[in-house]
């Protein structure tokens, strides 16, 4: 395998997108029209570009529509596996709902469903292989909320303010690679963040999860009324992404 391709992304398609009510209560968040294709396409499109091999998703409230945007389960020639979720995981307990979809898999990209984005992601496989830790998040150093605290050595010391700690804030994009082991620390059937995850391994072990800062490109967050209809007005059926690098203003 290239150094900069992947074989599995997970895209969180699970949510009940409350922030996006009304438009939501007919159809699932990822799959709201945006430039003419649902939003989580966008997503799919992007991963293309690290050779990603498969798409896991999430699903949970109106699952069926799924299956009539994708009757094929395949994006671009690329195979989709849909995960139903009788009881919403969030996203911890989402990830270790698909373990056994993940034989043979060393890293997972996971990929909130909601997020436009050309960011230039080799950059997070290579920083999360070299170094070596079991989770790799890609940062931006501006937007809000900048929740992410990194230190010198690009590892990442506290998020949310939880644990106290000083240095670089940043914005979490909604992207990370993990590696599969990660999920050995995640309970079946149960509904928790990551962040959570995220926060009692810091607290263990220092330097157990890093970051990798990725200021180019563009990214949005369309989890929002507001984001929603200033990116109809970006993209049109006929566009891609905007290439503008202005950030959301709401992130994960």
């Amino acid at each position: 395998m290239n150094e900069n391709t992947i074989k599995t992304a997970f895209l969180l398609g699970a949510g009940l997108g409350t922030r996006l009510r009304p438009l939501t209560d007919s159809c699932p968040k990822p799959l709201l029209p945006l430039g003419g294709r649902p939003i989580i396409t966008y997503a799919m499109e992007h991963l293309l570009t690290l050779g990603v091999e498969r798409f896991i998703v999430n699903t949970h409230h109106l699952d069926s529509a799924y299956d009539q945007a994708f009757p094929e389960k395949r994006w671009r020639g690329i195979p989709i596996t849909f995960r139903y979720e009788p009881l919403l995981l969030d996203t911890a307990g989402g990830l270790k709902n698909i373990e056994d979809l993940l034989e043979g898999d060393d890293d997972i990209l996971v990929y909130n469903g909601d997020v436009i984005s050309d960011l230039p992601l080799g950059r997070l496989l290579d920083a999360h292989r070299e170094k070596g830790t079991e989770v790799t998040l890609a940062l931006r150093s501006n937007g809000e909320p900048l929740n992410v605290c990194l230190n010198e050595q690009q590892e990442v010391c506290d998020l949310r303010g939880k644990l106290g700690a000083e240095g670089r804030n940043c914005l979490f994009t909604g992207i990370y690679a993990v590696k599969k082991s990660f999920l050995d620390r995640l309970q079946p059937g149960r509904p928790e963040s990551v962040i959570v995850i995220f926060l009692a391994m810091i607290r263990e072990k220092p330097r157990s999860v890093a970051g990798a800062i990725i200021d180019e490109g563009m990214w949005y967050d369309a989890g929002s009324l507001e984001e929603y209809e200033k990116l109809n007005k970006l993209l049109s059926p006929s566009r891609g992404p905007a290439t503008n690098p202005e950030t959301s203003k709401d992130a994960r």
